[in-house]
């Protein structure tokens, strides 16, 4: 069997085999905190290299658009209430004025309605008259012609 002395210990066999996995750990721990180390320099560097100012006048200027863009928002939602506003004015005020158009006509349809009516009762009266005055006229005729038609047949040599 191989052994190892180191420092007036000396180590052989299965005690070996315990102290590489310890190494093993040892030396991947040191590595490990030599890499974190590392890491932190270079962290504390890259920290060290900002610029708070640059920072602070981009964070000012951000600011400074996102109240310019808060501004023109605003201004555009106060822009549409009025429109808003104005739309519902006009649509009241044509609304108004339907119903008053619609009235109106309804009054016309009304009055043309009268005034066909009466004149459609004058023509059937004047119908009616002249139906009468026709029938006279033409009862009278009869008569005459019976009592003419009469006469002759009495007399047949009278004129």
């Amino acid at each position: 069997m191989a052994e190892i002395e180191y420092g007036g210990i000396k180590v052989g066999g299965s005690r070996l085999l315990l102290v590489l996995p310890l190494l093993a750990t040892l030396g991947g721990g040191a590595w490990a905190t030599f890499e974190f180390y590392k890491d932190y320099t270079d962290m504390k560097e890259i920290i060290a290299n900002i610029d708070t100012q640059k920072i602070e006048s981009q964070q000012k200027q951000i600011n400074q658009q996102l109240t310019d863009a808060i501004d023109y928002s605003r201004d555009i939602k106060n822009g549409l209430r009025e429109d808003i506003v104005r739309l519902e004015r006009i649509v009241d005020k044509v609304e108004d004025d339907m119903n008053l158009l619609e009235d109106k006509t309804r009054k016309y349809v009304d009055d043309a309605e009268v005034r066909f009516d009466t004149k459609r009762d004058a023509l059937l009266n004047q119908y009616v008259a002249q139906k009468d005055i026709l029938i006279d006229k033409v009862e009278q005729l009869k008569k005459y012609m019976d009592n003419k038609l009469q006469r002759a047949l009495d007399n047949p040599l009278a004129k």
